[in-house]
């Protein structure tokens, strides 16, 4: 048996971490299996259809590696996979369902207070007379043309059993059940309706969805029962959660932060790092690795490897991930894609990129965080002498001034004016004072920067912003201090 798997999300906009999670997930199993993953379009709520969002798909899904061997522009004798395009088919199976006696016309309008009626038993506000209509009343009414949709029957008597590869074996009873709608008024299919149809036809073995569609899964079971298919195994997966400012956790939304891929990437996080983190959210390798290429991801996915347990997404915790990537990634590349989130500082720093860009590397969590890491490279802030104290390397603002009235004259005299002989100046000076390296270090800091924390030390700082500009900085500090 070939694996199949799809991915089969509704233009609505932008595509979530918990869709991309599915479609991630969907996408190793059958990598791991050699087999194939296919792209659906699910369009049949048009009400919801946003311009632009299938772009928005293949945006993603190219951006995140995934690709797809069959979908709307590769169709492998499986098409359209369109399901707009594919309305004509839907029709014919639910008319064979009402034969026999699976599903039925309800012609039945909407309430909006079900409890008019005592003991009538409403299914998403419409009282369930139709079900028990005779053929004769089923047929005046069609020829009246009165408006109707096509229901599933359910027999509530029984009990639904399934096993789900993620949740083991699962019994829901058939009363909780309601008639769901399989067509519409305009004609087009549901969703619920469609997916069965439409992963039975493109031949899917392994349906990949979240959790929240467990309890839907009876319903779509007995779909195929009325069909005589065979029944696909089911992998669901757990929720996504997320926690907010005060800790407490619940779905993950935009409370908690940003929550769509193509918002995370104008943030600053590499594709590569959120596909890792999000591949980390719901499952294990049973290693202590945390860091996989997708290739690596493919050959080690298993399904056995799946939680049941929800998983909170941390965001400190994709920023470190991201920071690991940011440090493999290659100069040329990081260069140009930083000075694109710092267009205002790499205008004035663009002849010494080289070195910023190469003190941000080893250091940078976030790309969005470049501007605020090296403004002061352009222009000092402003700050307040208390500074200058630092308890641990017992700095004040006296010794500050004296250290940097003594290497004043040292920086003078030093003709190559880079890193390494403006720090070997400030490392010797220690030696010599019997003082702290990082005493002296922290002094000159203050003092060039006007911050506490920078990319880089003193030396990587006074060659990127030049001597004379160094000079400058040092003799306002000496003013502040007084």
């Amino acid at each position: 048996m070939t694996v199949r798997t799809r991915f089969a999300p509704s233009p609505t906009g932008f595509m979530h971490v918990g869709n991309l999670r599915t479609a991630l997930y969907a996408w190793l199993l059958a990598r791991s299996n050699n087999g194939k993953f296919i792209l659906r379009i699910e369009d049949t709520d048009q009400a919801r259809f946003v311009e632009n969002a299938v772009e928005v798909i293949y945006n993603t899904l190219n951006s995140a590696g995934l690709d797809h061997d069959e979908g709307p522009d590769k169709d492998a004798g499986f098409g359209p996979y369109v399901q707009s395009e594919r309305k004509h088919l839907y029709r014919p199976f639910a008319e064979e369902l009402v034969k026999s006696g699976h599903a039925y016309y309800c012609f039945c309008e909407k309430s909006e207070e079900p409890t008019t009626e005592a003991g009538t038993v409403f299914i998403d506000g419409c009282p369930s007379r139709c079900a028990d209509l005779s053929p004769a009343e089923v047929k005046a009414k069609l020829d009246a043309g009165i408006p109707y949709v096509i229901r599933q029957k359910i027999d509530r008597t029984g009990s639904v059993s399934f096993r789900d590869l993620v949740f083991g074996e699962i019994t829901i009873e058939t009363k909780v059940l309601d008639d769901q709608i399989l067509i519409k008024q305009d004609g087009m299919p549901t969703y619920n309706f469609a997916n069965v149809i439409d992963d039975h036809l493109m031949q899917i073995t392994h349906v990949v969805r979240g959790s929240e569609y467990l309890s839907s899964t009876p319903k779509y079971n007995l779909l195929y029962q009325a069909f005589g298919w065979e029944i696909p195994q089911y992998v669901h997966l757990p929720l996504i959660m997320g926690r907010d400012a005060e800790g407490n956790v619940s779905k993950l939304s935009k409370r908690h932060g940003s929550v769509s891929f193509e918002t995370l990437v104008e943030e600053g996080f590499l594709p590569e790092a959120i596909i890792n983190y999000i591949a980390l959210l719901g499952w294990s390798s049973k290693t202590d690795r945390e860091i996989f290429s997708l290739a690596e991801l493919a050959e080690l996915f298993n399904v056995e490897g799946l939680n049941k347990a929800a998983a909170v997404f941390d965001y400190d915790k994709l920023r470190w991930m991201n920071s690991e990537y940011i440090k493999q990634m290659d100069f040329e590349a990081f260069k140009n894609k930083a000075a694109k989130f710092a267009p205002e500082q790499f205008a004035v720093l663009q002849n010494v990129w080289d070195k910023v860009a190469s003190l941000l590397q080893s250091r940078l969590e976030n790309f969005t965080d470049i501007p605020g890491m090296i403004q002061f490279l352009v222009e000092q802030p402003p700050y307040e002498v208390e500074l200058f104290n630092h308890k641990k390397n017992k700095a004040t603002p006296e010794s500050a001034k004296e250290i940097i009235n003594d290497v004043m004259p040292e920086f003078k005299a030093c003709e190559n004016w880079n890193a390494e002989s403006l720090t070997a100046i400030l490392m010797n000076y220690a030696q010599t004072k019997e003082m702290k390296v990082g005493k002296v270090m922290w002094g000159i800091r203050i003092a060039l920067s006007g911050q506490s924390v920078t990319p880089g030390g003193p030396g990587e700082i006074m060659e990127i912003i030049g001597r004379e500009n160094s000079f400058a900085r040092l003799k306002a500090a000496l003013e502040k201090i007084g």
